[in-house]
């Protein structure tokens, strides 16, 4: 995979996975922002399609009736598609111990069986559209899993059991029901991808910075009513989303050296937040402040190269330079302020 999606680079350990469905306006956007999120396999997308005439014939929907897609793949690369029926994942897939990737999304599910905890080598979960009102003891026992997808459930909280997931580099949680942040992601400092949109937190920990393994955080859709001071200590950040929430000014923001994606839509701001010349933004002045932005760097570009130039063209003559050797003592001894 590409390390580079779009302007912002998260590392190819970022994730790779499908993209959870319902993840808030500017999708395209985000999709382009994480490299978590590459497109939906094509069985997928079939998938979905089925699932949607049968809900307009009357034969899927909540109630759970008819069959729903998942799909499985093995340490040899091989896909399987399973259909889950009753809101019941086939008992012969909990067998299959050397599964890497499971899709369980959109199932149905109101609970997962504790046989998950023997998928030891599972290193992707999606689990997300389900109607989970908390988090499986069993996904907190998969030590190799590194992308876990879990957006458009009910949950409001995550358990302290959650913090043994080290191997952890991309969570997808948006569309819950969280209103504070999970204190157990705080011991997950190689987390690199944390999806946290549409929620209902209104302030972050300070104790964030300790997630320095943290490189793009969504946080559109949420009820922050102030930027988040602790998100000036975050060095290492290079994807921030703050779109449609209730911020009405930013702080500089040309401290964090590593940004360079910012979303501030649809928030009652009258100007773009202050940012490095590396930032691409989003929102409302965006283009102009960015075409202004660009139109000054390429003017002190041609500046500089005409200096450059007016420099190389002209000679300097013996008279202008110094007497032998001095110029070789100032360059020993440094200027008399250097001293």
């Amino acid at each position: 995979m590409n390390e580079i999606v779009g302007v912002a680079s998260l590392g190819a350990s970022g994730g790779a996975g499908p993209v959870p469905g319902g993840a808030g306006s500017h999708w395209l956007l985000r999709v382009a922002m994480a490299t978590a999120s590459p497109p939906p396999p094509p069985w997928r997308a079939r998938c979905r399609s089925r699932c949607r005439s049968r809900s307009a014939m009357g034969s899927g929907g909540s109630s759970g009736r008819g069959a729903r897609m998942a799909a499985a793949e093995g340490p040899d690369g091989v896909e399987q598609r399973l259909e889950v029926r009753g809101r019941q994942v086939p008992a012969e897939l909990w067998a299959q111990q050397g599964l890497r990737k499971l899709y369980l999304s959109d199932a149905g599910l109101r609970e997962v069986p504790d046989e998950l905890a023997e998928l030891q080598h599972l290193r992707t979960l999606a689990l997300d559209g389900n109607e989970l009102m908390e988090v499986p003891e069993a996904v907190c026992d998969l030590p190799h899993l590194a992308h876990l997808y879990l957006g458009r459930n009910g949950l409001q909280g995550l358990p302290p059991s959650f913090a043994q997931l080290q191997s952890l580099r991309c969570l997808w949680i948006e569309g819950n029901f969280l209103a504070h942040f999970p204190r157990a992601l705080l011991q997950l400092s190689e987390l690199r991808s944390l999806q946290l949109g549409d929620n209902r937190l209104c302030r972050l920990p300070a104790a964030l910075p300790r997630m320095a393994g943290l490189r793009g955080l969504w946080l559109y859709g949420n009820r922050f009513q102030e930027f988040p001071p602790v998100l000036l200590r975050m060095d290492h950040i290079r994807v921030l989303d703050l779109d449609r929430n209730r911020i009405a000014s930013f702080p500089d923001l040309s401290g964090l050296a590593s940004l360079r994606l910012l979303s501030y839509d649809h928030n009652p701001v009258r100007q773009p937040p202050c940012v490095g010349d590396e930032v691409q933004l989003v929102g409302d002045g965006a283009q102009e402040y960015m075409e202004a932005r660009q139109e000054r760097l390429q003017s002190l570009q041609r500046q500089e190269e005409e200096e450059e130039e007016g420099t190389e063209a002209a000679p300097v003559s013996p008279e202008d330079g110094p007497e032998d050797g001095e110029g070789e003592i100032a360059a020993l001894t440094g200027s008399p302020e250097e001293t």
